[in-house]
């Protein structure tokens, strides 16, 4: 079956093709040499988005109408003027950490800081979601990773309309039901093991690392937390927290699109040494709703590996079947069988911010 996918890495964008019995192979590079934050793939006629970060020149949007052949500068989502003496951080673009599209064509963008935009227009212009931005709970959201909170996960909901759930590192879990009018936090049952024992239940100081929803079931969610795994089978109203060995940290999370029952994760060591468990790259598979869960080495580094998942580093496809896993350190890998088997596609890229269908 032929497919194509993309990888965002610190140093381009790069277009993978798979055809057949050929495998997956790079059939060209975008952006060469900058720093591509997340990327938007988008199916016959309608337009992929790139977001890309230049440092000194700032935050940068493309868009491309013909599956990524030519590109063209876009609008960039923006804050307006910061009120003299407001609190929290600035007002002020410093990455774009998501990208997705809903239903009715809509496209929403998560920032650094903690900003949500929507554009109907196919990113040729972006309008802040204020009812979000201006809730008094944002003043307590903080970096997880970043100096300033970001949204990284955004879950349209694939059957009502106007419906989606946010991950917010660290503002935990926000559900709209109105397109954005009004909002409620969708964090119960998550634990903040980093904050004091009175504060650690608080739904607004939850680190989700990743959040991700079963497009057939959508009321099954996953997140990767900061302090462990969770999954949630009504809407993100209760989280259940599920064991895994060799480690429940981690910050990817896959969702299988079809089956309500399986997800998968990048084990970590947490906090001070960010690294696989015993230097020993794996994947971990659960089939059962996360009872249990299977440990999946086949293909991967054992020995000496020190590579790390990001939040966008993991993704499975439309079939589940096909998954793609990319590291801080260049490693990529692919799997054809839901992750009993990975091949290496390359072991030297640039960092990898982001792996999409």
């Amino acid at each position: 079956m032929s497919q194509t996918a993309w990888v965002a890495t610190r140093k381009g964008l790069f277009e993978l093709r798979h055809e057949g019995g050929r495998g997956w192979q790079i059939a060209q590079l975008n952006f060469i040499a900058e720093p591509v934050t997340m990327v938007l793939p988008a199916p016959p006629g309608q337009r992929m988005l790139a977001a890309l970060n230049l440092g000194h020149f700032g935050v940068k949007l493309h868009g491309s109408d013909d599956g990524g052949q030519t590109w063209r500068e876009l609008a960039t989502p923006g804050f307006p003027v910061q009120p003299e003496g407001a609190p929290g951080p600035a007002w002020k673009l410093v990455q774009i950490w998501s990208l997705e599209r809903d239903a009715a064509g809509h496209i929403w963008a998560g920032t650094i800081p903690g900003g949500l935009f929507r554009s109907s227009d196919g990113g040729e212009s972006w309008e802040l979601i204020e009812s979000l931005w201006h809730r008094e709970e944002r003043l307590e959201w903080f970096g997880g990773g970043y100096d300033a909170p970001g949204i990284h996960s955004i879950c349209p909901h694939p059957q009502s309309a106007g419906e989606m759930l946010i991950g917010i590192s660290c503002g935990g879990a926000w559900r709209t039901t109105d397109g954005g009018a009004t909002w409620s936090t969708r964090s119960t049952g998550m634990k903040a093991l980093f904050m004091p024992p009175e504060r650690q239940d608080d739904p607004n100081i939850q680190d989700p690392h990743r959040v991700e929803r079963c497009t057939a079931a959508p009321d099954v969610l996953w997140t990767q937390h900061h302090c462990g795994i969770w999954r949630s089978t009504d809407n993100g109203a209760n989280w259940q927290e599920l064991k895994a060995e060799p480690s429940s940290f981690g910050f990817a999370v896959a969702a299988h699109p079809l089956d309500p029952q399986t997800a998968w994760f990048v084990p970590a060591v947490k906090d001070e040494r960010r690294l696989p468990v015993d230097a020993a790259l794996c994947v971990l598979r659960t089939r059962d709703g996360g009872k249990t869960f299977e440990t999946l080495r086949e293909g991967l580094p054992q020995l000496h590996c020190y590579d790390l998942v990001y939040r966008h580093g993991l993704a499975v496809d439309g079939t589940g079947r096909r998954l793609l896993m990319g590291s801080t350190t260049g490693g990529l890998w692919a799997s054809d069988d839901g992750g009993d088997h990975w091949q290496t596609l390359s072991l030297n890229l640039p960092p990898v911010y982001a792996v999409r269908f």
